[in-house]
């Protein structure tokens, strides 16, 4: 897997509910290699630090495979790698094959896989139509999170290698339809309890199944 773009966003005021609000999501290409700290990228604008940055969504990564899909029911839009709020955009990743919690060398960064992007009414905003997040949901291809175990730089034709796979089978693909499915797998829950590269606090979430 190849990295094809590195994407940052400065701050962007929206509107919503009435309401005006700050958002990094508006992320767009550049040049320059970008630093993934422990808890952020550098130089890139996070405004809600509850929900997004981090040790647990330290970057985002986003594959490439999917961006036809999309840009065929958007054409209208202004498409450019970044559209999905993504750091980094790789080409041929597929969430089935991350496992969560295997460590992959990313530049001369190393991260670890863990859990999926749940959209929410800003990437609405990004699109200028909310419906997306229904869609978004239902075609199950969230891209991922990464915490960064060894802090380093990230560049355009980069590789994304596997170093160390978990020793079990849950993917981000499973764990992303698991999160919206009415009934949960009880086995699959079980086993995601014992999982360290899921936060605490979606662990304990999922216990109340």
């Amino acid at each position: 897997m190849k990295v094809i773009s590195t994407n940052l966003g400065k701050s962007t005021t929206i509107h919503w509910n009435s309401k005006e609000e700050k958002t990094g999501i508006f992320k767009y290409p550049v040049a320059e290699p970008i630093f993934l700290g422990l808890t952020k990228v550098e130089k890139d604008t996070i405004t809600d630090r509850k929900h997004h940055g981090g040790s647990f969504k330290a970057c985002y990564l986003f594959s490439s495979t999917y961006y036809p899909f999309w840009q065929e029911r958007y054409p209208s839009l202004d498409w450019d790698w970044g559209m999905f709020g993504e750091n980094i955009t790789v080409k041929g990743m597929d969430e089935a094959q991350l496992i969560i919690g295997s460590v992959y060398q990313l530049g001369n960064a190393l991260v670890q896989i863990t859990i999926p992007r749940e959209p929410c009414y800003k990437l609405g905003i990004r699109f200028k139509d909310q419906k997306i997040i229904k869609e978004f949901i239902e075609h199950g291809h969230p891209g991922t999170y990464v915490r960064v175990l060894n802090e380093g730089t990230v560049q355009k034709g980069d590789s994304f290698l596997l170093q160390d796979q978990a020793n079990h089978n849950v993917n981000i693909s499973d764990f992303y339809r698991m999160l919206y499915a009415k009934e949960k797998d009880q086995d699959l829950l079980k086993i995601v309890q014992g999982l360290e590269a899921i936060p605490k606090r979606t662990r304990d979430k999922l216990s109340r199944y």
